[in-house]
């Protein structure tokens, strides 16, 4: 693997950091943000909730079991660009197909290896999330004013199908995916459960959705700010879906905005929640879980079903018939710890079904 091509990242702030490519290489502005998660970089780098952003892993080496397309959480890389302190030349995994390096070029993906990644965590945890800029010529002010400008504009429009498609048709129960920048994982974890999915693009109109006659409806993860004027479409959705009152799962994104939709406020964190190690409260037990997340946002609130155990942040609403969690029960990758979510979902449309 070829990284001898020198490369910088220049941040918001004007802190430079100098290292190489690896992967594909050309220039690169987006939204810098960690995850620390010591596996599941494929699960990462295919998680569309990332769209606009460029992922740092605090873990130093990534890429020892290579790169496994059956793994891919969608078909597409999510981030604009990855960082990595060592990623790996030769995986050594009997499933592999190829190296990052050789799958980020062949893909245009660009990566930057060999800086700090220690240090660039640390300026994100004391000064907060901050947009950069990767570039192979040493940074100049005007670098650092375009990371500075740097916004992300629509990013559910962005990573949403464009079509309704169909899955597991004849299981016991028909659910209404509602794709928000959805994992597959969620897909799955709900046909684990004989459910058939019916997937629909962010912007379906509510009549057409319980046209199908749902069992439940569920609201994957996604990119970017639940409060964006952009998505007010989709809230517009939620509130006639609520009124339905057919039982709704929302996770990450989902949580978000259906917590928009019953009247909540939200607001950026500091440097969000990224990894497979997030310690949750359910409020209702005491019992603590470990949990899988990725969000930059939180939903305000003092009814919380779970909470953070680190910040005391809103992790789940439940309004009855319908709840949502902000980390993801199915874990794609990560802790199995609160998968029994999805068994409650089951279980509240089958008592529903029974009125």
């Amino acid at each position: 693997m070829n990284m001898s091509n020198k490369a910088y990242l220049v941040l918001e702030n004007g802190t430079v950091f100098e290292g190489k490519y690896f992967g594909a290489q050309g220039e690169v502005t987006g939204e810098i943000v960690f995850t620390t998660g010591m596996t599941g970089y494929l699960e990462t780098l295919t998680d569309q909730s990332y769209h606009g952003q460029i992922v740092l892993q605090t873990f130093p080496l990534i890429g020892n079991y290579g790169v496994i397309p059956p793994d891919f959480e969608s078909a597409g890389i999510a981030p604009k660009a990855y960082i990595a302190k060592y990623p790996c030349a030769a995986p050594s995994n009997f499933r592999s197909e190829s190296s990052l390096h050789d799958y980020f070029k062949e893909r245009g993906v660009i990566g930057l290896c060999d800086i700090d990644t220690r240090m660039l965590t640390k300026i994100i945890r004391e000064n907060g999330v901050m947009n950069g800029k990767i570039t192979a010529s040493a940074p100049t002010n005007a670098d650092r004013d375009e990371a500075k400008k740097y916004t992300v504009t629509s990013p559910i429009a962005a990573v949403s199908q464009r079509t309704v498609t169909k899955m597991g048709m004849g299981k016991k129960r028909r659910i209404a995916l509602m794709d928000y920048g959805v994992k597959r994982g969620i897909a799955n974890a709900l046909l684990a459960h004989d459910c058939e999915v019916w997937t629909f693009p962010y912007n379906t109109p509510a009549a057409e959705i319980l046209n199908m006659k749902p069992d439940g409806i569920m609201l994957s993860n996604g990119p970017g700010n639940p409060a964006d004027p952009g998505n007010a479409v989709i809230v517009d959705i939620l509130r006639a879906l609520l009124q339905s009152n057919v039982p709704i799962f929302g996770i990450c994104m989902g949580h978000q905005l259906m917590a928009v939709a019953k009247g909540y406020q939200t607001r950026k964190l500091k440097f969000g929640h990224r990894g497979g190690n997030q310690p949750v409260k359910d409020i209702r037990t005491g019992r603590v879980y470990i949990t899988s997340q990725n969000h930059g946002y939180e939903v305000i609130a003092d009814d919380s079903s779970f909470v953070n155990v680190n910040d005391k942040t809103c992790e789940g609403l439940d309004y009855g018939v319908s709840f949502s969690v902000q980390f993801h029960p199915e874990a794609c990758g990560g802790p199995l710890d609160t998968g029994f979510l999805f068994d409650e979902f089951m279980k509240r449309m089958d008592a529903h079904a029974t009125r």
